[in-house]
Order: C-alpha cells, then structure tokens, then sequence
C-alpha cells in the first residue's frame, strides 16, 4: 500500500505537514533519517508510518511514560498493532507482552532507554526482525543538551548487536547546532536524509512575566483568560507540583498533578482524567510530555 493511502486510512490526514514526505519516502527506503521539527509538527508520524510500511518491527525509544502510553492507546484505536515496555507494567502484564512480541505480534514496541542495559532484553531484540530503530527526544544523547539522559549513550552499541543493521532514525523538537551535530555523530548515522523545520509558531506565544505573586498570577490568568479550558502548569520539583496542584484544588480548579515520585498508578490515573476532561489542568514536571495527543489544551 502507499505511503498516502496508509496516511489516509490509518491516520486520516489527506496532505503530510512541512518536512514528513522527504523523511518518511527515506525511511521506507532504508535510508537514516534526522528530522528537527518543532512540537506539533507531527514527529510521530515520522516513524509511525514507516513501520507500517517496513517489514518486522520498529523499536521506538522515548524517555516518556507518559508519552509511550498516549501512543500506543492512539495507535491501537487505529488498528495499528503497539505496546511499550516500562516501569509502569506489573510483571504479568510485562511477561504477557513478552510472549506477545515474541510471536511478532506487534508494528511497534516503545521503550525507555534504561531497557537497552538489559541483557535479557538485548538477547530479545536479537530473535527479533528490527527494521528500524527510532530514537524520539534524540537531544538527550547530548551533554549540550537541556535534558542529557545517559542512558541515551547506550543506543549506538544496542543498535550494533541488531544484524542485519536496521534503519535509524531520530528525532527531536530542540536543538541547536551543536546538538544537531552531536546527535548525528553519537547515534553513528549514516548519510542521514535530513529535515530541520524552523521554529517559528504563529500560533503560540512564548512570554516572560515577572511576579511576586505566582499563584495569583496563575489564578487570573486561568480564570481570565482561558476559563474552563485545559492546560499544562509545569513545575521544576515534585515538591513545586505537589504544592501548586493543592493550591489550585484548593480554588476550586479541577487540577492533577504527574511527576516521577508518583506511583505508576496513580500516574495514569492522573494521565487519563486530564485526556478524558475529568481535570482541566495538569500541573507536572517534564516527566509528563509535551507529545500528549491531546487536541483543547489551550496553556
């Protein structure tokens, strides 16, 4: 099938967004690919479409819960064979997803960087038929990055024991030159076909605002200027989410809180009430992804 009909019929889009056909027709075509596009440009697609096209699986590495989860239950409603293996699965579920990805039951399989130190989990991904792997976030692997992940570092000698070598792809939303540079050099790609989007959002605005009253310039500008509309409040520390999410419930505000020292439970619950509009604000720190296929969030 086509790269259009597959786009059409599984993803429901006529026309690719700025810089997806080159990157994509390259991957199909087992080329390496780098694509720097801004968040919302549509990355996803840009390895969701070729592992429906390429034969056996592609391994997709996020260091998002948050976001592995949100993909995978989009890709299922679509028909689209996923899972993701993480901290957030009991060992039955694990063991049960196991036998299912050794039975080549899957298109695509996400995981978190950490996974690729395990040795049972390398001796997995040598039975399996990788076509391609996709390294998301792929400004991580940098020290110059803004979120180094030093697990990202094990990606070229994992990618190294897959024979036949699978297509590699990576992807991210932030980076400047140098970054770009390194990206290509630590992740060994090979003549990569590339796509650098600009930036530039007409859309969204960015803003700086001096306060000696945080909560209450909070507070109005979500009573203000976006009433009953959803929104991502991202904090640096636990500590900050823990408290600013009180604060809100404590207003009357339908708020939740995400971060890393919540238990996986109460991490999805928190997740699916904000997609499902049981909360209209989620208060977070960067361990709740930007990629979230949420269409109203509006702040």
């Amino acid at each position: 099938m086509t790269l259009k009909k597959n786009l059409s019929q599984y993803f429901g889009y006529d026309t690719f967004k700025e810089g997806q056909e080159k990157i994509i027709t390259a991957a199909v075509n087992g080329q390496d690919v780098l694509g720097i596009m801004p968040t919302g440009g549509g990355k996803s697609l840009c390895y969701q479409l070729p592992a429906l096209q390429l034969p056996g699986i592609t391994l997709v590495i996020s260091p998002l819960i948050s976001l592995m989860k949100d993909q995978v239950d989009a890709l299922g409603e679509m028909g689209i064979p996923s899972t993701f293996l993480n901290s957030s699965l009991d060992d039955d579920t694990y063991q049960q997803r196991l036998e299912k990805i050794r039975a080549n039951h899957y298109k695509l399989l996400y995981i978190a960087p950490e996974r690729l130190c395990a040795p049972a989990f390398v001796e997995l991904v040598r039975t399996l038929s990788v076509s391609m792997v996709a390294v998301d976030e792929a400004h991580c692997i940098s020290q110059w990055g803004h979120d180094f992940r030093p697990h990202y570092r094990e990606i070229p000698a994992f990618i190294g024991n897959i024979s036949p070598r699978p297509v590699v792809a990576a992807y991210t939303a932030t980076a400047t030159k140098k970054v770009i540079q390194e990206i290509r050099e630590l992740l060994a790609l090979q003549d990569p076909v590339e796509s650098i989007i600009g930036f530039d959002r007409p859309n969204l605005l960015y803003q700086v605002v001096k306060t000696g009253d945080k909560l209450g310039y909070v507070k109005n500008t979500i009573t203000q200027t976006f009433p009953d509309q959803s929104g991502i409040i991202y904090c640096a520390t636990r500590k900050t989410v823990e408290s600013v999410t009180a604060k809100l419930r404590g207003l009357g505000f339908l708020a939740g809180a995400y971060h890393g020292g919540m238990s996986p439970a109460d991490r999805e619950q928190s997740q699916q009430d904000f997609i499902n509009d049981r909360l209209h604000i989620m208060v977070a720190t960067n361990a709740f992804g930007m990629g979230i296929n949420k269409p109203d969030v509006r702040f």
